[in-house]
Protein backbone atom coordinates (compact mmCIF):
# COMPACT_ATOMS: atom_id res chain seq x y z
CA UNK A 1 0.00 0.00 0.00
CA UNK A 2 1.42 3.37 -1.03
CA UNK A 3 0.66 6.05 1.53
CA UNK A 4 1.00 9.62 0.31
CA UNK A 5 0.96 12.22 3.06
CA UNK A 6 1.43 15.97 2.74
CA UNK A 7 4.98 17.16 3.34
CA UNK A 8 5.77 20.79 4.12
CA UNK A 9 9.48 20.11 3.78
CA UNK A 10 11.11 17.28 1.87
CA UNK A 11 13.36 15.49 4.34
CA UNK A 12 15.99 12.94 3.52
CA UNK A 13 16.85 9.72 5.26
CA UNK A 14 20.60 9.36 5.49
CA UNK A 15 22.85 6.54 6.56
CA UNK A 16 25.94 8.04 8.18
CA UNK A 17 26.68 11.26 6.24
CA UNK A 18 25.12 13.62 8.80
CA UNK A 19 27.18 15.81 11.09
CA UNK A 20 27.77 14.36 14.52
CA UNK A 21 26.99 16.84 17.28
CA UNK A 22 26.57 17.05 21.04
CA UNK A 23 23.23 16.91 22.80
CA UNK A 24 23.67 20.53 23.89
CA UNK A 25 24.32 21.73 20.33
CA UNK A 26 21.24 19.82 19.18
CA UNK A 27 19.17 21.45 21.93
CA UNK A 28 20.36 24.93 20.95
CA UNK A 29 19.80 24.29 17.26
CA UNK A 30 16.32 22.89 17.86
CA UNK A 31 15.34 25.91 19.99
CA UNK A 32 16.79 28.35 17.44
CA UNK A 33 14.93 26.71 14.57
CA UNK A 34 11.64 26.79 16.47
CA UNK A 35 12.13 30.43 17.46
CA UNK A 36 13.07 31.71 14.00
CA UNK A 37 11.88 29.29 11.33
CA UNK A 38 9.68 26.28 12.04
CA UNK A 39 7.06 25.72 14.77
CA UNK A 40 7.73 22.86 17.16
CA UNK A 41 4.58 21.00 16.14
CA UNK A 42 5.70 20.96 12.52
CA UNK A 43 9.16 19.68 13.46
CA UNK A 44 7.52 16.92 15.49
CA UNK A 45 5.41 15.90 12.51
CA UNK A 46 8.48 15.88 10.25
CA UNK A 47 10.34 13.71 12.76
CA UNK A 48 7.48 11.22 12.87
CA UNK A 49 7.15 11.18 9.11
CA UNK A 50 10.90 10.59 8.87
CA UNK A 51 10.58 7.55 11.12
CA UNK A 52 7.70 6.24 9.01
CA UNK A 53 9.71 6.65 5.80
CA UNK A 54 12.79 4.98 7.33
CA UNK A 55 11.07 1.60 7.52
CA UNK A 56 9.06 -0.06 4.78
CA UNK A 57 7.35 -3.04 6.40
CA UNK A 58 4.62 -1.46 8.53
CA UNK A 59 1.68 -2.85 6.62
CA UNK A 60 -0.12 -5.86 8.06
CA UNK A 61 1.91 -5.75 11.27
CA UNK A 62 0.88 -5.47 14.91
CA UNK A 63 2.53 -2.25 16.08
CA UNK A 64 3.05 -0.87 19.58
CA UNK A 65 4.49 2.57 20.26
CA UNK A 66 5.87 3.02 23.78
CA UNK A 67 5.51 6.75 24.48
CA UNK A 68 7.10 8.72 27.31
CA UNK A 69 6.07 12.09 28.66
CA UNK A 70 8.39 14.38 26.69
CA UNK A 71 8.76 15.35 23.06
CA UNK A 72 10.21 11.93 22.26
CA UNK A 73 6.85 10.56 23.30
CA UNK A 74 5.22 13.26 21.19
CA UNK A 75 7.04 11.91 18.15
CA UNK A 76 5.41 8.58 18.95
CA UNK A 77 1.90 10.05 19.08
CA UNK A 78 2.51 11.84 15.78
CA UNK A 79 3.78 8.59 14.25
CA UNK A 80 0.66 6.79 15.48
CA UNK A 81 -1.52 9.25 13.58
CA UNK A 82 0.52 8.82 10.42
CA UNK A 83 0.36 5.03 10.67
CA UNK A 84 -3.40 5.18 11.15
CA UNK A 85 -3.77 7.36 8.03
CA UNK A 86 -1.75 4.78 6.12
CA UNK A 87 -4.02 1.88 6.98
CA UNK A 88 -2.18 0.49 10.02
CA UNK A 89 -3.70 0.02 13.46
CA UNK A 90 -1.03 0.94 16.01
CA UNK A 91 -1.46 0.91 19.77
CA UNK A 92 0.23 3.58 21.87
CA UNK A 93 1.40 2.31 25.24
CA UNK A 94 1.64 5.33 27.52
CA UNK A 95 4.65 5.03 29.83
CA UNK A 96 4.17 8.36 31.64
CA UNK A 97 1.17 10.33 32.87
CA UNK A 98 2.98 13.50 31.80
CA UNK A 99 2.83 14.88 28.29
CA UNK A 100 4.45 17.85 26.55
CA UNK A 101 2.15 20.42 24.92
CA UNK A 102 3.11 19.29 21.42
CA UNK A 103 2.82 15.67 22.51
CA UNK A 104 -0.73 16.26 23.78
CA UNK A 105 -1.58 17.93 20.47
CA UNK A 106 -0.58 14.83 18.50
CA UNK A 107 -2.04 12.47 21.10
CA UNK A 108 -5.43 14.15 20.63
CA UNK A 109 -5.10 13.89 16.85
CA UNK A 110 -4.16 10.23 17.04
CA UNK A 111 -7.08 9.42 19.33
CA UNK A 112 -9.47 11.35 17.07
CA UNK A 113 -8.30 9.06 14.24
CA UNK A 114 -9.12 6.02 16.33
CA UNK A 115 -5.70 5.12 17.74
CA UNK A 116 -5.92 3.20 21.01
CA UNK A 117 -3.86 4.72 23.84
CA UNK A 118 -3.40 2.47 26.87
CA UNK A 119 -1.27 2.76 30.01
CA UNK A 120 1.79 0.57 30.48
CA UNK A 121 1.68 -1.87 33.35
CA UNK A 122 3.69 -4.91 34.36
CA UNK A 123 1.17 -7.19 32.65
CA UNK A 124 1.70 -5.53 29.26
CA UNK A 125 2.59 -8.32 26.83
CA UNK A 126 5.27 -7.13 24.38
CA UNK A 127 5.37 -10.53 22.69
CA UNK A 128 2.14 -10.01 20.78
CA UNK A 129 3.58 -7.21 18.62
CA UNK A 130 5.56 -7.50 15.39
CA UNK A 131 7.00 -3.99 15.64
CA UNK A 132 7.73 -1.95 18.76
CA UNK A 133 8.63 1.73 18.47
CA UNK A 134 10.65 3.11 21.38
CA UNK A 135 9.70 6.72 22.17
CA UNK A 136 10.19 6.62 25.94
CA UNK A 137 13.22 8.81 26.66
CA UNK A 138 15.02 11.31 24.42
CA UNK A 139 18.54 12.63 24.13
CA UNK A 140 18.19 14.83 27.21
CA UNK A 141 18.14 11.82 29.52
CA UNK A 142 21.16 11.13 31.73
CA UNK A 143 21.76 8.77 34.61
CA UNK A 144 20.00 5.52 35.39
CA UNK A 145 16.46 4.73 34.30
CA UNK A 146 14.11 3.95 37.15
CA UNK A 147 10.45 3.27 37.83
CA UNK A 148 7.92 2.71 35.10
CA UNK A 149 10.35 3.73 32.33
CA UNK A 150 12.81 1.05 33.43
CA UNK A 151 10.08 -1.60 33.48
CA UNK A 152 8.94 -0.50 30.01
CA UNK A 153 12.49 -0.78 28.62
CA UNK A 154 12.85 -4.24 30.13
CA UNK A 155 9.51 -5.15 28.53
CA UNK A 156 10.72 -4.05 25.10
CA UNK A 157 13.98 -5.95 25.50
CA UNK A 158 12.07 -9.15 26.26
CA UNK A 159 10.10 -8.93 23.05
CA UNK A 160 11.02 -10.75 19.81
CA UNK A 161 9.54 -7.80 17.86
CA UNK A 162 11.47 -5.63 15.41
CA UNK A 163 12.41 -2.61 17.56
CA UNK A 164 12.73 0.93 16.23
CA UNK A 165 14.16 3.59 18.56
CA UNK A 166 13.27 7.19 17.75
CA UNK A 167 16.19 9.65 17.94
CA UNK A 168 18.06 7.58 20.52
CA UNK A 169 17.70 4.29 22.35
CA UNK A 170 15.82 5.07 25.56
CA UNK A 171 18.18 5.00 28.54
CA UNK A 172 21.30 5.81 26.53
CA UNK A 173 23.44 8.89 27.21
CA UNK A 174 23.34 10.98 24.04
CA UNK A 175 26.93 12.19 24.39
CA UNK A 176 28.69 9.02 25.56
CA UNK A 177 26.48 6.15 24.36
CA UNK A 178 26.74 4.63 27.83
CA UNK A 179 23.79 3.11 29.65
CA UNK A 180 22.97 1.11 32.75
CA UNK A 181 19.72 0.02 31.09
CA UNK A 182 18.72 0.90 27.52
CA UNK A 183 16.57 -0.37 24.68
CA UNK A 184 18.21 -2.73 22.21
CA UNK A 185 17.04 -1.65 18.75
CA UNK A 186 17.10 -3.22 15.32
CA UNK A 187 16.89 0.29 13.85
CA UNK A 188 17.57 3.68 15.44
CA UNK A 189 16.30 6.73 13.55
CA UNK A 190 18.26 9.79 14.66
CA UNK A 191 16.40 13.07 14.18
CA UNK A 192 18.04 16.24 12.82
CA UNK A 193 21.68 15.34 13.39
CA UNK A 194 23.42 12.28 14.77
CA UNK A 195 24.26 12.67 18.42
CA UNK A 196 27.80 11.82 19.51
CA UNK A 197 26.77 8.95 21.74
CA UNK A 198 25.15 7.03 18.92
CA UNK A 199 28.47 6.38 17.19
CA UNK A 200 30.56 5.43 20.21
CA UNK A 201 31.85 1.97 21.05
CA UNK A 202 29.54 1.94 24.05
CA UNK A 203 26.47 2.30 21.81
CA UNK A 204 27.37 -0.40 19.29
CA UNK A 205 25.87 -3.28 21.21
CA UNK A 206 22.52 -1.48 21.50
CA UNK A 207 21.99 -0.42 17.87
CA UNK A 208 21.44 -2.73 14.91
CA UNK A 209 21.27 -0.08 12.18
CA UNK A 210 21.49 3.70 12.43
CA UNK A 211 19.99 6.24 10.02
CA UNK A 212 19.46 9.98 10.31
CA UNK A 213 16.47 12.04 9.21
CA UNK A 214 16.99 15.63 8.10
CA UNK A 215 13.94 17.65 9.22
CA UNK A 216 15.26 21.14 8.59
CA UNK A 217 17.03 21.93 11.86
CA UNK A 218 19.31 24.96 11.48
CA UNK A 219 22.63 24.18 13.12
CA UNK A 220 23.96 26.84 15.50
Amino acid sequence: MLCLLPLILLHTVRKMDSKVISVEQMRRSDAYTIEHFVPGKELMYRAARGVYDSYHEWQGKKIAIYAGGGNNGGDGYALAGILKECGCDPVVIRVSDKMSDDGKYYCDIAMDKGVSVIPFDEDTDPGKYDIIVDCILGTGFTGEVRGTAAKAIESINRSPAFVISVDINSGMNGDTGEAVLAVYSDLTVSIGYIKKGLVTEAAKSYIGKLVNVDIGIVLV
